[in-house]
């Protein structure tokens, strides 16, 4: 079995079973057989654990933002996070056939070096969500500890900070194993709390009102579809396959899809609808959530339920960090950092904790201007998306082991048409998309005017349609034009053994 890009931790010769609290020492090699256990229905508790956060209830406020009414953020909402979802489960699919993290499996489309374009794009978009997540769990307890009285102040936000940051390094650098256990903790304890929330919220639910919200265009629900998808699933894709990469290939391939899918969309489904229900029921509560997303749900709760609010809206925030920190690492290796994942990992957390000092201490009216940048980030990975999808929905076989790993074999070095397609479709893209909360993003929506779309301030500005076009651009474009390549390559015999892998990894 291939082994390679395991750092100065050296090779993983015990079982999964055997090293339960050791650090992991996988990296970007393929996993070895012994180590593939499991079934597809364990994919469910990361997804699940990642996802359950109380900032899903957030979005029901900011789906109405759009100008809806509440079926059309209701419809809108379930297709953007189902589909963006079922886009994860596809290529969670690779994981489980290349036993590789994602951005490897990338190599097989973009090239062995060609791929560290799309690495890069991978490790800033998941930094910068890990970042998010630990600032919004630090408000979080500042807020609650400021209501219950007990301070919120600097101080609280100091011991917020390091308390959150800890349990989301460590689990970063542990790796797989402690964050499959993890992650089921987070599950059991999150869905409890947040069930016992929404009850208690219920009452503050006025269907009277809700149900009088009036209707937006077609532009306006198009555009909530694009945010949903956007806030969600696309923000998952480029680390899909990091958790199914260590099931068995005799693993059911629906089962891995359909789990995935389940697990990461079940929360934020149940979470929107309740926090469309909130929203629409309150005007001022709708605007307190959008300019505040976790402290205005503090309103609506009796004091003796605010401390187990603290734990479900920091553990939920967590358990999407801890995903994020280790797709983040194994990432920054795949750009071409040699160093061994748990080293990269502890980099991606001492940058997180920095830039959460920052945003927290120093910044004022920064998160908007930062959600932005991760929004803006949404079109290339669409476009990278698309790209992966044709390629995973091309290949019959199993991934060559070694050749993920070797510039000169059958993935090549440098593949220049699935870059050009992800650079072609992220210019098409940024040309339809509009970020007003940050204004060094003007320039976007450059091609609504050209394109008889009504220009920055017409009715399709923000309907955010270049998400979209950069999918369909990376998916149509490489599924027509790499078919006769990806046959070729699986047509091609597999004649460099398996112990010429650490050789092909060097010239990585």
């Amino acid at each position: 079995m291939a082994e390679t890009d395991k750092g100065a931790g050296g090779r993983a010769d015990d079982g999964r079973a055997s090293r339960k609290f050791a650090i992991e020492e996988n990296g970007l090699n393929v996993i070895d057989d012994a180590e593939r256990t499991g079934r597809p229905r364990q994919l469910f508790w990361p997804w699940f654990g990642a996802n359950v956060s109380v900032l899903g209830l957030s979005y029901g406020s900011f789906a109405l933002g759009f100008g809806i009414s509440f079926w059309q953020a209701l419809v809108a909402g379930v297709i953007g996070i189902a589909i963006s979802f079922v886009l994860c489960g596809f290529i969670a699919l690779a994981g489980k056939r290349g036993a590789a993290p994602t951005m490897v499996l990338s190599r097989a489309a973009f090239g062995v070096r060609g791929n560290r374009m799309p690495s890069a794009l991978s490790w800033v978009l998941t930094l910068g969500w890990e970042t998010v997540l630990i600032i919004l769990s630090t408000l979080a307890t500042a807020t609650v500890f400021s209501r219950l009285g007990w301070g919120g102040g600097t101080s609280t936000k100091i011991v917020a900070l390091i308390v959150v940051s800890a349990l989301t390094v460590i689990g970063g650098v542990i790796g797989f194993d402690l964050i499959m256990r993890m992650q089921v903790v987070f599950t059991v304890v999150t869905g409890v709390l947040t069930i016992m929330y929404i009850v208690l919220v219920v009452p503050k639910i006025h269907w009277g009102t809700v149900s009088h919200l009036p209707s937006g265009s077609v532009q306006q629900v198009i555009g909530t579809l694009v945010f949903m998808m956007t806030g969600f699933g696309l923000g998952w894709v480029n680390a899909a396959a990091d958790y199914s990469r260590y099931l068995p290939k005799k693993a059911s391939s629906a089962g891995v899809v359909a789990w995935t899918t389940i697990g990461a969309s079940l929360a934020p489904l149940v979470l929107l609808l309740f926090g469309l229900l909130l929203a629409g029921s309150s005007s001022s509560l709708s605007k307190a959530m959008a300019a505040d997303p976790i402290g205005a749900l503090t309103t609506l709760l009796p004091t003796w339920f605010l401390l187990p609010f603290a734990v479900v809206a920091v553990l939920g925030l967590v358990a999407g960090a801890v995903l994020n920190i280790y797709s983040s690492g194994l990432a920054l290796m795949a750009v071409g950092l040699r160093i061994p994942r748990p080293a990269a990992a502890l980099v991606d957390g001492v940058l997180m904790t920095a830039g959460t000092v920052y945003i927290v201490f120093f910044s004022h009216n920064f998160l908007d201007q930062f959600m932005g940048f991760l929004i803006t980030l949404g079109v290339p990975i669409a476009a990278w998306c698309g790209v992966m999808l044709a390629d995973i929905a091309l290949r019959h076989h199993d991934y060559d082991e070694v050749d993920l790993y070797r510039p000169a074999g059958r993935y090549g070095d440098v593949r220049w048409l699935p870059i050009g397609v992800v650079l072609f479709g992220t210019a098409i893209g940024w040309g339809l998309v509009i970020n007003a909360s940050a204004g060094w993003l003007k320039w976007q929506g450059y091609l609504l005017g050209p394109l008889g779309l009504g220009g920055k301030t017409g009715a399709w500005a923000y309907a955010n349609l270049g998400v979209l076009l950069a999918l369909v651009i990376g998916f149509a474009v490489t599924f027509v034009l790499h078919r006769s390549r990806v046959t070729a390559e699986e047509s091609a015999a597999r004649t460099v053994p398996a112990t010429a892998v650490e050789e092909a990894a060097a010239q990585v």
